[in-house]
């Protein structure tokens, strides 16, 4: 089934109209696409002048944007006492009973039984919810390292045509690829973590309980990874040959600039 993002870089491929380019440039950038040597072949230029294009658009290539499923609040939880770390489960299911019964000394067997029910149930979704909710941080912290790691090798490419120590230079780059080859095995494992562990409600009483959490500041988890248009498997798998196609043919660049000096000094 065919994206957005492919139908938009189908047609970057297609390009020749004059003055086309940009702007199928700047739609394959907010269709997704972000990564500056796929859009710099799919153009047949060069990256400087994708580069070009896409701020002539207004696009700071930059600033890569971020995916739509944020964990923005990571403070600890506390729904009721209840916390969410699986150690503390039975104490502060105790300590929650405990208060009630506290509050509430006139109440029978059957209103206990009741509270004890609900109490259950927001013990068992904040548990579930902390769990989800690291799976998913994790899985953000990594695409961040990821993403910046990708855009590091860039940098370091880049930097190789005003290095004084070019030697130096080419060695910073041959290791910004391997970190961020790295980085995108790490992505991959901890999106496939985070996938595997869906957050859901069963029951009206866990409905209740996570209402309960949203209403507190902490995000929404229906839908982890929402933004992603294929599987991290897919993704990593793309990442890895364009990372890996740019990267040969850098390096059969930077082996003519390395036979230069070899053939003036024989």
């Amino acid at each position: 089934m065919s994206t957005r993002r492919d139908d938009v870089m189908a047609a970057l491929r297609d390009w020749s109209k004059p003055g086309r380019r940009a702007d199928l440039l700047a739609a394959a950038w907010q269709a997704g696409e972000t990564n500056i040597s796929a859009l710099a072949e799919a153009a047949r230029v060069s990256r400087p002048t994708v580069y070009a294009d896409l701020r002539s658009r207004g696009i700071d290539p930059d600033h890569r944007p971020k995916g739509k499923s944020v964990i923005t609040n990571l403070s600890p939880l506390d729904i009721e006492g209840f916390t969410g770390v699986a150690d503390r489960l039975e104490a502060e299911f105790d300590a929650a009973l405990h208060r009630w019964r506290d509050e509430h000394p006139d109440a029978d067997l059957e209103a206990a039984r009741t509270e004890g029910m609900r109490l259950v149930g927001i013990m068992d979704t904040t548990n579930r919810y902390a769990d989800v909710r690291d799976l998913l941080a994790r899985e953000q912290i990594a695409r961040a390292e990821r993403d910046r790691l990708l855009h590091q090798v860039n940098l370091r490419w880049e930097a190789l045509s005003t290095s004084a120590t070019w030697l130096a230079a080419h060695h910073a780059y041959v290791v910004a690829v391997d970190e961020a080859r790295i980085a995108i095995d790490m992505w991959h494992e901890h999106a496939e973590a985070a996938l595997t562990r869906p957050f859901f409600c069963s029951s009206p009483r866990d409905e209740a309980a996570y209402q309960q959490i949203q209403e507190a500041g902490y995000p929404a988890l229906e839908q982890p990874l929402a933004d992603l248009d294929q599987t991290p498997a897919q993704t990593a798998e793309q990442l890895r040959a364009n990372l890996d196609q740019a990267h040969e043919h850098r390096i059969t660049l930077a082996a003519e600039t390395l036979r230069f000096p070899q053939s003036i000094s024989q």
